[in-house]
């Protein structure tokens, strides 16, 4: 099946490795394709509309790009939306959820922001609007909680009202037809290591599905290994020497990405992508997110 037909793609990863940068061009390369896109990022500040080069747009769904919307879900928000979604008039809404006892009552039940959250998500995906939406997920141990909170509240929870929101979204997250888990990584050691293990929570503790590695900022060889051989400080003219010195770095990397992607491909036994490290000099904005969707693009996701 491929990766774009379905309708829940989470991206996941550490920070730092480009999760958001992953999002955003699957979500371009989608929206070349002909899908409709929505865009959420969890709980966060916002970075997709930056990236995209377009206004904020916050808790209320915006347009990101042609094809694209874009949402930031917030605990507050979230339960505001499920509050009158559940008693129907938003006057119901405020005089039952913003009461002060019962405000401090919801407080103090455990999972319930996170529930919330995942169920506005979750809701966009049983709705339809949109063909295909893409969560950029919390860093990875929050990431795991945060899918992780429905079982646990059917683990914890008897039968009522929270169990019965519970359960639907478990199920959709558990339906490998519609949802997918999408790793992302770094070619060094400690983001590979926590892809691997984020990789078997995914499977053994949430049972989701795995959709696709992309191993991000990848330095593909260049040179030769006899253009990297000659020996440092044997070049009088400085520029020839600094040149030298710039080909056995990139050497350095492109042994050490390869050797990382090795041992993904080995551990994982399922589809990964490199993303080539861009223009490190330069300000990574729009131009570089549609430089990776096209990547994407000539891609069999």
């Amino acid at each position: 099946m491929s990766l774009l037909d379905r309708r829940l793609l989470i991206t996941a990863g550490k920070g730092g490795v480009g999760r958001s940068t992953v999002s955003a061009a699957l979500a371009l390369a989608a929206a070349a394709s002909g899908r409709s896109v929505l865009l959420c990022e969890v709980n966060t500040q916002e970075r997709l509309s930056g990236l995209l080069g377009t206004r904020p747009v916050g808790a209320a769904i915006g347009r990101l790009a042609p094809g694209i919307d874009g949402v930031v879900v917030r605990p507050e928000e979230a339960m505001r939306e499920y509050g009158v979604m559940k008693l129907r008039y938003q006057a119901l809404y405020r005089a039952v959820f913003e009461n002060r006892m019962v405000s401090r009552f919801l407080h103090f039940i455990p999972s319930l922001p996170e529930l919330v959250m995942l169920g506005k998500i979750l809701f966009h995906v049983k709705e339809r609007r949109w063909d295909l939406v893409i969560v950029d997920a919390p860093a990875t141990g929050h990431g795991i909680t945060f899918l992780g909170v429905p079982q646990a509240i059917l683990d914890t929870v008897p039968p009522g009202a929270m169990r019965s929101e519970a359960e639907w979204m478990r199920d959709i997250l558990l339906d490998p037809r519609q949802t997918a888990v999408n790793l992302v990584s770094l070619p060094e050691e400690l983001p590979v290591n926590e892809t691997l293990e984020l990789a078997a929570a995914t499977r053994d503790v949430l049972h989701m599905s795995l959709g696709r590695v992309f191993l991000n900022r990848f330095v593909e060889p260049r040179f030769s290994e006899e253009e990297r051989m000659p020996a440092l400080g044997a070049h009088e003219a400085p520029l020839l020497e600094a040149a030298f010195r710039a080909a056995r770095a990139h050497g350095i990397r492109s042994d050490m990405s390869a050797r990382y992607r090795e041992r993904l491909e080995e551990a994982l036994r399922f589809p990964l992508t490199t993303l080539p490290l861009l223009h490190p000099s330069r300000d990574f904005g729009r131009s570089s997110i549609d430089e990776l969707a096209e990547l994407l693009e000539r891609e069999d996701l």
